[in-house]
């Protein structure tokens, strides 16, 4: 069993030693919550589980610490995927929902399994999901103090279950100040995809993880039979073309995991029972 967690990209020029050192303390903590949480469950449900303990800590840009958008409101993005079934879920530019990672979990037994906008959040308020206000009065001066505290991207967890088994959940609040219904890469096969072989999450700037089609290619090589390395080092050589920002965190079915970013630093957390490994 393996968990591999991430929360976006820490910049040392606009964040304190205070905010990497909780950053890397609370990246821990979740980690080894989900770990625990994976002896009894399956990658599939640790994999939302861990990521709803992102989206639950304001240190992150998912769930209550999202960033708003340029008309002061806060709509998210969230997906999951199941490697064994290749069954992809989830929710784009949802409002006024704590968890948008357990809606896109709840709609995975749904014929539509993707839900945008007014839908999403209908469907949301009828299968009793927590509600939080995404209505934000705060004036964009205030809100862009609050971005130099925050990160960038969005957080996202892969997971190995004792069946070997394996699973993807990430979850965004968007880039900050975008254009109302901008679409990122979280609830796609670009930023978030998994199979029996290999699952991937990524973080970045969206659109430069849709047009290199991150996650996807990664997964898509290494069934192939490339190793992670190899598969990522392909993958990023091809973002580093087109200039693109982004970072991406896997594991494979014979349990190696692997992370990769085309800017320092993604802010990452592992755990296999025995060994941790956090951002530095």
């Amino acid at each position: 069993m393996k968990i591999i967690i991430h929360g976006g990209f820490f910049s040392e020029s606009d964040q304190s030693h205070e905010v990497k050192t909780a950053k890397q303390n609370s990246l821990k903590q979740i980690a080894q919550k989900a770990f625990e949480y994976l002896q009894t469950h399956s990658a599939f449900d640790t994999a939302a589980y861990a990521v709803s303990l992102l989206e639950d800590d304001p240190l992150y840009n998912a769930g209550i610490g999202s960033q708003i958008q340029s008309d002061g409101v806060i709509r998210m993005s969230a997906a999951i995927m199941d490697g064994q079934t290749q069954k992809l879920s989830g929710v784009i530019n949802i409002q006024d929902v704590k968890n948008p990672i357990f809606v896109a979990k709840e709609l995975i037994k749904e014929d539509d399994r993707v839900l945008g906008g007014n839908g999403a959040k209908i469907y949301a308020s009828e299968h009793g999901f927590e509600n939080f206000s995404t209505e934000i009065p705060q004036r964009r001066s205030e809100y862009e103090a609050k971005l130099q505290n925050g990160g960038k991207g969005t957080v996202g967890c892969v997971a190995l279950d004792k069946d070997g088994k394996l699973a993807v959940a990430t979850s965004t609040g968007g880039k900050g100040f975008e254009i109302p219904g901008r679409i990122s890469d979280s609830a796609t096969v670009a930023g978030n995809y998994a199979n029996s072989v290999c699952a991937v999450s990524c973080t970045g700037v969206g659109e430069d993880i849709v047009s290199n089609a991150t996650a996807a290619k990664i997964v898509t090589r290494t069934t192939d039979g490339m190793s992670l390395e190899q598969a990522f080092n392909k993958t990023f050589e091809e973002l580093k073309a087109i200039d693109g920002f982004a970072g991406a965190i896997a594991i494979d079915k014979d349990g190696n995991i692997y992370h990769q970013d085309s800017y320092p630093t993604m802010v990452f957390a592992s755990f296999d029972g025995e060994n941790f490994q956090v951002f530095q």
